[in-house]
Parts: C-alpha cells; sequence; structure tokens
C-alpha cells in the first residue's frame, strides 16, 4: 500500500510561505529538519547496526556507572547522576517520569511540562546554547538529544570537560529505552524501570488489538504554512502504525518532507490528522474542506491530536495513540457511499 501512494505522487512547486511562524513552530521544524539531516548524517558516517545503538548499561563497582547511548559513545559516571543539564523538553519530562526531576539544573525552551519544569533555568533554545551558562550550573551530566542539539554544540560541550549522554529514540520502543538509560544514570533503576515496562505494554497492547483492523490511509500534517508532513522513520508514523494507520508519505526520503495540496489530493488519504502548535484545534485544518471531493473531506475524517502528546518522544505519547487508534475507528465505522472507493 505504501508503495502505491509513493508511485501516485507527482512532484509539484512547494507551497509559499506567508505567515510569520511561533519561535515554538521554528523549534518544532529545525528538530524535524535536524532529525533528517541527523539520519542522512548517520548513514553514510556511522557503520554501527540498529542494535548497537541501542543504549547499554552496566553497573561497575559500588556506584560506578558505565552506560553506552543512542550514539555508541560510551559514558562513565563515577557515581549516579546528581546535577543534569537536559537539552530537549522530551528528555526534561522523562525525568520528571522516572523521578528523577529534582536532577535537573538546566533546561532548553519549551520545557514546559510538568509545569515545574518551566521554572528550571534556560540554557539555550533552537538558536543556541549558553555554554557559559551551563559552565556556571557544574552539571555533573548533560542529556543531549540527537536529532536536536547541533554536532558542533555537542562537540563543544565534551571539550569543556562535560560527559555527554546522547537520548535518540527513534520509535515507540526507543521511548522505553530511554527511560530505562537515563533510569541507570541517575538511580532511579526501580521507578524508571516499571515507567518503561508500563509504556512497552500499554503500546503492545494496542498494537495487537489493532493488528487484524483494516489499514486506514492517513496524511500526517505537521504545519499548513509550508505544507509539512513526516516520513515513516518518524516516531510519529511509529504511533500511527499501532492504531493500523498507514502513513501515506511514509516512503519520502526526507524525514519532515515539504509538500503541496495538488501530491496531498492524488494521494487521497482516508484521513488527515494534524496537532498544530497548541492544545485547540488548529483552524487551518479545515482549510481542507476546499477540496469537497477528497475522501478525507467527504467523509468528515479531519482529526487533531494534542501536539505535546504526539510530538513529543515520551509515556504521554499513549494518550496520543488513545486519541488516533479511536479516531481511525471512527473512520473504519465510516461506509463508503456508491462510487467511492
Amino acid at each position: 500500500m505504501i508503495s502505491q501512494f509513493a508511485k501516485k505522487r507527482n512532484a509539484a512547486p512547494l507551497m509559499p510561505v506567508r505567515k510569520k511562524l511561533s519561535t515554538r513552530t521554528i523549534y518544532l521544524l529545525l528538530c524535524l529538519s535536524l532529525f533528517a539531516c541527523g539520519q542522512q548524517s548517520g548513514q553514510q558516517t556511522n557503520k554501527q547496526s540498529e542494535q548497537e545503538r541501542k543504549p547499554q548499561i552496566e553497573q561497575q563497582a559500588d556506584t560506578q556507572i558505565t552506560l553506552t547511548d543512542f550514539a555508541g559513545n560510551t559514558v562513565t559516571l563515577e557515581q549516579p547522576a546528581k546535577r543534569i543539564v537536559a537539552l530537549a523538553p522530551h528528555i526534561v519530562e522523562n525525568l520528571y517520569t522516572i523521578g528523577a526531576g529534582d536532577k535537573i539544573v538546566g533546561v532548553v525552551t519549551h520545557s514546559d511540562f510538568p509545569e515545574e519544569a518551566a521554572e528550571l533555568p534556560i540554557v539555550g533554545g533552537y538558536e543556541q546554547t549558553n555554554f557559559e551558562r551551563i559552565v556556571q550550573l557544574k552539571p555533573d551530566l548533560i542529556v543531549a538529544w540527537e536529532s536536536g542539539n547541533t554536532l558542533s554544540s555537542i562537540a563543544k560541550l565534551r571539550e569543556l570537560g562535560f560527559k555527554v549522554l546522547i537520548d535518540q529514540p527513534n520509535g515507540l520502543d526507543d521511548v522505553a529505552k530511554s527511560l530505562t538509560m537515563l533510569a541507570k544514570a541517575t538511580g532511579h533503576n526501580e521507578q524508571g524501570n516499571k515507567a518503561a515496562s508500563d509504556f512497552l505494554s500499554k503500546v503492545n497492547k494496542a498494537r495487537n488489538d489493532n493488528a487484524n483492523k483494516r489499514d486506514v490511509p492517513i496524511f500526517y500534517q505537521v504545519w499548513n504554512e509550508p505544507l509539512i508532513s513526516i516520513n515513516g522513520n518518524h516516531i510519529i508514523s511509529d504511533a500511527i502504525r499501532a492504531c493500523g494507520g498507514v502513513n501515506i508519505l511514509a516512503d519520502e526520503p526526507a524525514v519532515a518532507p515539504r509538500v503541496n495540496v495538488e501530491s496531498i489530493i492524488k494521494l487521497d488519504p482516508e484521513a488527515i490528522i494534524a496537532s498544530g502548535m497548541g492544545e485547540a484545534r488548529p483552524e487551518w485544518l479545515d482549510t481542507w474542506r476546499q477540496w469537497p471531493n477528497l475522501t478525507s473531506v467527504k467523509r468528515d475524517n479531519l482529526f487533531y491530536v494534542n501536539p505535546d502528546h504526539l510530538q513529543r518522544h515520551t509515556v504521554r505519547l499513549l494518550l496520543a495513540i488513545d486519541t488516533v487508534c479511536s479516531q481511525l475507528d471512527q473512520v473504519r465505522a465510516k461506509q463508503a457511499t456508491p462510487g467511492e472507493r
């Protein structure tokens, strides 16, 4: 089915940008872009297998901990980390999930969950990393996001003598591995392992519950101007797959492809799912109603999912999965009218 969608697509000019994007939008789109760059770079230079890239943890002596992070780097801590700088909002959230939120001394912009995280010192964002501020905070561990932090920034932090652990949860299973890695790094093994186990159990239940249901072709819309989606390698696609959804742009080479309305009309998804940048359903989702013959419009299959649930690599993905699975069940329950596929 995926290859069929790929064959139907006809490339056309990109949609023009007519709106000024918010800083949060820029942050997300930049991270998606960096994800793509990091992935392409990894394909060229990183010879490790996927198994080798998974974090591995070895407990040594009394308190010494040796970890192999998602990038294959070995990081040794003399004792569980007590002062952590987290360089991505999802890392902040995952540290709180495993009970290590009190160990965080620095975060990046948009680290707003849980609420107390918003009160932590800011050490950077999508524009730059404040190295001077990080030095002042004296962290014993920095956890960076391979897709969201530049290689030069990570290299600079290591040059300054900091221990840097790389986090890169590309799929749902990787979220559990990330929780386990952070739990070992902070000494919160029991809570972290339980959080990881509970998360995987609920993800696998969703996969099993939807395994025999009809596949639903979906267009996932990150933003409207420019019109941006994600390919099959993104964690969002993995969440959609858990519900029996098929990303019509899964075969796109870019992780965050820019597309145009004409190509989506030709692919004719059965449902369109959008997140936007806030808790409210984006008004631009209804722009698709200009094309009443589009299957997703004809059957009123235009859906919204909270972006903080679906676009962050945390246990809140379970909330997004529940929402998407419910939406796709609604799609399946609608009968095609005569002449429709």
